[in-house]
């Protein structure tokens, strides 16, 4: 079974990104350990796609946004050249909040009119999202990335910062891709820095909502957010669950 840290330590000091902004982040865990276990017609599968009207996802956290420009040229049954002369009606948006890995994405951006990237931290603020969704036309995305930001999340904000975070996300999404960190991942995290000499995080001793996090997720989408499970993709080669949700049908 796949460790939380993988090869990590020799790729990149971990300790040194307490919210998870690994600078080579996608050397150690590429696209396509994700992108394996999704379906190329996930959109279509969804409903989308259909060239009708603007279909928007976002990326929650998306480092230098290589699973990004990935998980779009994935999953759009389109041309995605940017040669182009009618521009795609997909949109998607990634940030994060490091701004170097921002300007990373940015630079790199081989789909600049489909694809944007903008710095932001989610739990201090929402507008930018909501404007976006304005200026699209659109009250929600249609799906959203949730990869592999949870316990970053959790162990900076508390249980609370969870909860909030996950409740803010099914309220703009129709559709939420999510993959949570197991437990076992948060005390691998809480050891490297401690192993580097820095304290615990502040919040790690405190938290109520242990074990089986994915199941703690599930159970607050579904029971406190109006969302429900309708799709399980396996386990990733760390031993993540992808799970998709959908806003209840009301």
């Amino acid at each position: 079974m796949a460790t939380c840290s993988g090869s990590v330590d020799e790729l990149n000091e971990p300790g040194a990104a307490p919210h998870g902004n690994f600078i080579n982040y996608y050397t150690f865990n590429p696209p396509e350990n994700r992108l394996s276990l999704i379906p190329a017609s996930l959109l279509q599968d969804l409903g989308y796609n259909r060239g009708e009207e603007n279909t928007l996802m976002l990326d929650v956290g998306c480092n230098s946004g290589d699973l990004s420009v990935a998980f779009y040229k994935h999953v759009v049954q389109e041309p995605v050249s940017e040669d182009e002369s009618e521009k795609s009606r997909v949109h998607l948006l990634g940030f994060d909040l490091d701004e170097a890995l921002i300007q990373r994405a940015q630079q790199t951006n081989p789909l600049p009119r489909s694809i944007s990237f903008i710095p932001l931290d989610i739990t201090t603020d929402t507008e930018q999202l909501q404007r976006y969704l304005e200026q699209h036309g659109c009250s929600h995305f249609h799906l959203s990335l949730c990869l592999a930001v949870t316990m970053w999340v959790h162990l900076n904000h508390g249980d609370s910062g969870l909860l909030q975070l996950l409740s803010h996300l099914a309220s703009i999404s129709q559709h939420l891709l999510l993959e949570a960190q197991p437990w076992k991942c948060y005390r691998s995290a809480a050891r490297r820095l401690r192993k580097l000499g820095r304290s615990d995080f502040d919040v790690f001793k405190t938290l109520k909502i242990r074990g089986d996090m994915a199941a703690h997720a599930r159970e607050h989408l579904e029971r406190d957010c109006g969302m429900e499970l309708i799709q399980s993709y396996g386990s990733t080669v760390w031993d993540r669950k992808l799970l998709l949700f959908r806003r209840r049908l009301v």
